[in-house]
């Protein structure tokens, strides 16, 4: 593995610097490929493997998942690491990360239409077709 994406979590918890910057808005200021900086919180008393991740503005963002830290931070200390900022999707943020060096490549873009998919077509094979004006409920 040289290369992974990865959500950020806990984009919508107030950081606890001075002026209490939003990683929400952050994260909407940020564009894809932006660089992002991963750093080790040993000393975080809620998980010693804990990532936190800022923006090129020096402003956490929020973390990486507790599932993928411990993996991340063990990489981070081998290996020369490089993230960027990959893209929103839905209520979320995705970065890109590269051990080993070099520069992370983004995958393409995904559409976010913000839509949910329709339904699937119902199946007219027994020849009922309901009105569409209304509702599906007896007279």
């Amino acid at each position: 593995m040289d290369e992974l994406t990865t959500s950020i979590v806990g984009i919508d918890f107030p950081n606890t610097d001075k002026s209490r910057s939003n990683r929400r808005m952050e994260i909407l200021l940020c564009a894809s490929g932006d660089r992002v900086t991963l750093r080790r919180e040993p000393k975080n008393p809620h998980d010693p493997n804990a990532v936190g991740v800022w923006s090129e503005r020096d402003i956490q963002m929020g973390y990486i998942s507790a599932e993928r830290a411990p993996l991340i931070g063990q990489r981070m200390q081998a290996d020369e690491t490089v993230a960027v900022f990959q893209a929103m999707h839905g209520g979320g943020a995705y970065i890109r990360i590269r051990f080993g060096g070099g520069d992370p490549t983004l995958p393409p873009p995904v559409a976010d239409t913000g839509r949910r998919a329709a339904p699937p077509a119902p199946d007219r094979s027994d020849g009922f077709y309901p009105d569409e004006d209304g509702p599906e409920w007896g007279a």
